[in-house]
Formats: structure tokens, sequence, C-alpha cells
């Protein structure tokens, strides 16, 4: 069976947790709990409160997520083409 891609969505993070996980708050109004993704970890990326993130979602479980992108204040969201993956 192949696996199935991941949902990438936009949120607007509306509560931080301990342990590097944040409640975020989907363009659709659905909540998810959301974890930072260990590149963030390993190069000190802070999620605030209100910041805008980039959400991966496991299409088996819709609840939970994690956060692969903070976006810059005052500019508008990359799409996929224009972000560079390392």
């Amino acid at each position: 069976m192949a696996k199935q891609e991941k949902i990438e969505v936009e949120g607007l993070v509306t509560e931080v947790l301990p342990d590097q996980k944040f409640r975020v708050q989907l363009q659709n109004d659905h909540v998810v709990l959301a974890y930072a993704a260990g590149k963030m970890s390993k190069f000190r990326i802070r999620v605030l409160v209100g910041d805008l993130v980039t959400v991966e979602l496991s299409p088996y479980d819709l609840n939970r997520g994690r956060i692969t992108y903070r976006h810059k204040t005052g500019a508008p969201p990359p799409t996929s083409t224009q972000r560079r993956k390392r």
C-alpha cells in the first residue's frame, strides 16, 4: 500500500504549550495540536502566539500536525515553488 501525501495548510498560532507544542487555528476554523519540526528546533526558530505558520497534517489524523514553516510578518506567504529546500 502506498504512503499517502501530507496535507499542507496555513494557520495562526493561538496558544503555546510546553515541549514545543502549539494550538493552531487553521484557515477553515479547525483547531489542531501541532509540534515544531526538528529543523525548527535545531536552528532555534521561535514560534509565538499570533504567528502565521504552515502545518503538515497526516490524512490519518487531522487533529495533530507538524509546523514546518513560520511566515515572516508583513510578507505574503510564499508558494511552494518559492520556498527552497536544503
